[in-house]
C-alpha cells in the first residue's frame, strides 16, 4: 500500500544528505523542519538571511524568545558560538558563494532544474521572493523540498515551468513525499521512491520524463 512521506519524514530524509561541516540555509515553509532532524553529533552551521549563523532547532514550547526568529518569523534557538549580524552582511554571504547548500520550497521545478517558488502568477496572489533568488544562484548546491503534486493533483515537476522563474538550472536534487530525484545533464534521475510505488506510477504523477538512476 502506497504511503507518502509525511512532512517530518521528508525533512528527516533531507537532513540525511547534509554533510558535516556544511553551511546551510533553510528556506521558509517546509524546509524549516529540516533543522529539527539534523544529527546532534554532527557540526552543521545553519544560516538565516535575517542575520543568524549557528541557528539551532525550534525551542521547546514556552521557551520561545520573541527576539530570536528565523526569516519566516518562527522562533529558533542559537547554538554555542552562534552569531548575529547585519541583514546586508547576511545577503553578502548568500551572494558571495559562501553557503554550501540551501533547501528551498517550490511551486514548480523543471526537467532542466529551473526553479519557480516566489509567485504563482495569479492576479491576486502576493509575490514573496524574499532571499530565494539570491540563495538559488549563490549556494553551491540547491535542494528543493515539496509535495510531488498540488492539492488538486497537478504535477509540480514539469517539462517547463509555467510560473515566473526564481532562477534557471539551479536545482540539484528534489525531495518530495513520493521520491528523491536528481537533476542531471541527462534529465531527471530517480534516486529512490517510497515503498509501494513503481516508476510507472511515479511517472503518471510527473509532467517530465523520469529514469531510474544507475548504481543507486
Amino acid at each position: 500500500m502506497l504511503r507518502p512521506r509525511s512532512r517530518e519524514e521528508m525533512a528527516a530524509r533531507v537532513a540525511r544528505d547534509i554533510p558535516e561541516g556544511a553551511y546551510v540555509n533553510l528556506g521558509i515553509g517546509l524546509p524549516t523542519l529540516v533543522g529539527n532532524h539534523l544529527p546532534k553529533d554532527l557540526e552543521i552551521f545553519l544560516h538565516s538571511e535575517n542575520g543568524i549563523l549557528g541557528m539551532g532547532p525550534a525551542p521547546a514550547k514556552g521557551e520561545e524568545d520573541p527576539d530570536l526568529i528565523n526569516a519566516g518569523k518562527q522562533p529558533v534557538t542559537l547554538l554555542t558560538g552562534g552569531a548575529y549580524f547585519h541583514h546586508g552582511d547576511s545577503f553578502a554571504m548568500m551572494r558571495g558563494g559562501h553557503l554550501d547548500l540551501c533547501v528551498l520550497g517550490a511551486f514548480q521545478v523543471s526537467a532542466a532544474g529551473d526553479l519557480a517558488n516566489w509567485h504563482t502568477g495569479e492576479p491576486h496572489a502576493i509575490p514573496a521572493v524574499g532571499g530565494a533568488m539570491d540563495l538559488a544562484v549563490g549556494a553551491r548546491r540547491v535542494f528543493v523540498m515539496m509535495e510531488h503534486t498540488t492539492k488538486t493533483g497537478e504535477p509540480k515537476i514539469v517539462e517547463r515551468c509555467s510560473y515566473p522563474l526564481t532562477a534557471v538550472q539551479c536545482v540539484d536534487r528534489i525531495y518530495t513525499d513520493l521520491a528523491v530525484i536528481d537533476v542531471t545533464s541527462d534529465g531527471l534521475a530517480v534516486v529512490e521512491m517510497v515503498q509501494g510505488l513503481t516508476l510507472e506510477e511515479l511517472q503518471k504523477r510527473t509532467a517530465a520524463p523520469l529514469r531510474e538512476k544507475e548504481n543507486r
